[in-house]
Formats: structure tokens, C-alpha cells, sequence
């Protein structure tokens, strides 16, 4: 069973002016991952605007990354809803070259903690590969429990949580009680290096996909116990990971990789380009980080 530890990039999808995938720009992107420092690719995330995918679409992004990873680094793929008996569908004719799976806890129709327990077992039962479980109550409208958390981890393929409540206690509460083996992986930029310090085992990046470079050698200190320059790093990027939030993900990650040449900046609606007073501090930024790299 693999394990995912270290920096993980959650990868954008690319697209054309048009709104079409950019296969190119993406094969740009995973080749730039694959040189700059990064630990595993996740693919049909958040960050890859997967809800304004089509399956085919889906299909698309993902053996493209397989093709330019070629086994190079281990591939987690995105696989979640709030339909569970329909997720089994999904995992049906996975290709060769997936190492995982990120899950992410049933949106909108919150069930109760029971009912994402319930939830993840029947996941589970639908797939051999290895699970890591998505805590994100910003966007799913409820918080996977401490409890929750380390019931569904005694499952045998169930192997990591990406924990993205931004609550310190309840993250430092899991990797307290959890059992060996188990990981934990920040889901906010910011508190990587602190929670890494508090014994987390990595993140899963939007940051990452601009500056893999800096980014994962923030990581990589942090695990090292090289503190002085975890913290250089990590206050290096501290306010560009501020700006590509301030306007929601992806549109602000995206200024950043069109500033480097890897792509455009589109997205698809709903989701809407950055305000040009934020592009200009994101150009801006970008060109100081690359000029130290």
C-alpha cells in the first residue's frame, strides 16, 4: 500500500481561450512538477476545477498526466461526491499509473458524522488502491470529526487525511491519536510548515503548482527539522499564498503560471478572473520569487 508524504501539488487544469483543455500547457505544467522538487501529483482536485469537467474530459487530464509522468512520481487521483452508491461507476476501468485516490467528504447534503462514516466504507469497498480522505468544511458545508477521522483510518485502504479545517487543535488532535502509518497532509498552504513541525506528513499544494521550486523545498526542510530555512521559505511565500486565495482558487494560482509562460489564465464559469488590481500583485510577486530561485 503507497504512502503520500512530502509536497503534493493539487495540479490546475489548463484551458484554452476557448474553454478547451490545454493538453500542452498541462503536459508543461507536470514536467515542470517533475523538475521542481515535487512528491506526488493529484490530479481532478479542487484546484482542477473538476465540478466543470465532463467525465471524458476527466479521462482526458488524467491520462495526459500519466502519459508525461511515465511512473516518475506517484499519481493521486480525485474521485468524491455527495451520490455514494453512484461513485461505484467511477471506479470502474481506472488506468495503469494511478497510485491513490483523494476523497473528498460528501457537500451540500451534510450528512452526520454516521453518515460520512457510512460514506467511506462503502468508498472504500469500490476500490483496492489507497484512500486519502478530504476534510474541507469550507466548501462541503460540514467538518469531518477527530473521531470520524480516526474510526474511517482503521480501514485497510484508507491511508492519509488532507486536512483543510484550518483548525490547529483538531489536525494536532489526529496526529496525536492516530495509529502508525497513518498520514496526515495539510490542505492550507499557510499552516504547512507548522503543522509538518507538529508532525503532519506533507500537504497537497495549490501553491506548488507556480513555484514547486521554493515551495517544496519548504517542505522538505520542514521534515528535515531544518528549521531556519523552513521558515525562509515558508515567510517567502507566505504573501502570494495569501493573494492566491484572496479571489478564489484557481484564478490567482493561474496569473502566476501565465506569468511563467506555462499557460492562460482561463478558467470556466462559475469561477471568475482576478480583479486587475490583484493580477498586478501577483505579477509582482511571481517576478520576485522566480528571480531568486
Amino acid at each position: 500500500m503507497k504512502t503520500f508524504k512530502g509536497s503534493g501539488v493539487a495540479l490546475v487544469t489548463p484551458f484554452q481561450t476557448d474553454g478547451s483543455i490545454d493538453t500542452q500547457a498541462l503536459k508543461q505544467l507536470v514536467q515542470l512538477q517533475i523538475t521542481g522538487g515535487t512528491d506526488f501529483l493529484v490530479v481532478q482536485g479542487t484546484t482542477g476545477e473538476s465540478p466543470t469537467l465532463s467525465q471524458d474530459e476527466k479521462r482526458l487530464v488524467l491520462d495526459t498526466v500519466l502519459e508525461v509522468n511515465n511512473g516518475q512520481l506517484p499519481v493521486v487521483y480525485g474521485i468524491g461526491g455527495n451520490n455514494t452508491a453512484g461513485l461505484a461507476t467511477l471506479f470502474q476501468n481506472l488506468p495503469s499509473g494511478v497510485d491513490g485516490i483523494l476523497s473528498v467528504s460528501p457537500y451540500y447534503n451534510k450528512p452526520i458524522q454516521k453518515g460520512i462514516v457510512a460514506h467511506f466504507k462503502q468508498v472504500a469497498s469500490f476500490t483496492d488502491l489507497p484512500i486519502i480522505l478530504y476534510n474541507v468544511p469550507g466548501r462541503t458545508g460540514s467538518n469531518m470529526s477527530v473521531e470520524t477521522t480516526l474510526e474511517l483510518a482503521e480501514l485497510p485502504n484508507v491511508v492519509a487525511v488532507k486536512e483543510a479545517s484550518g483548525n490547529m487543535e483538531q489536525i494536532m488532535d489526529i496526529i496525536r491519536q492516530r495509529k502508525p502509518g497513518f498520514g496526515v497532509l495539510s490542505g492550507d498552504d499557510n499552516l504547512t510548515m507548522p503543522l509538518i513541525a507538529a508532525g503532519a506528513d506533507g500537504v497537497i499544494s495549490v501553491v506548488a503548482n507556480a513555484f514547486p521550486e521554493r515551495f517544496s523545498q519548504m517542505v522538505h526542510a520542514s521534515m528535515a527539522s531544518d528549521l531556519p530555512l523552513a521558515k525562509a521559505a515558508h515567510y517567502d511565500l507566505f504573501n502570494v499564498t495569501k493573494m492566491f486565495f484572496e479571489e478564489g482558487n484557481p484564478g490567482g494560482v493561474k496569473v502566476a503560471l501565465a506569468a511563467r509562460g506555462l499557460m492562460q489564465e482561463t478558467m470556466r464559469m462559475p469561477l471568475y478572473p482576478v480583479s486587475e488590481g490583484l493580477r498586478s500583485r501577483i505579477q509582482a510577486e511571481t517576478t520576485r520569487l522566480l528571480a531568486s530561485l
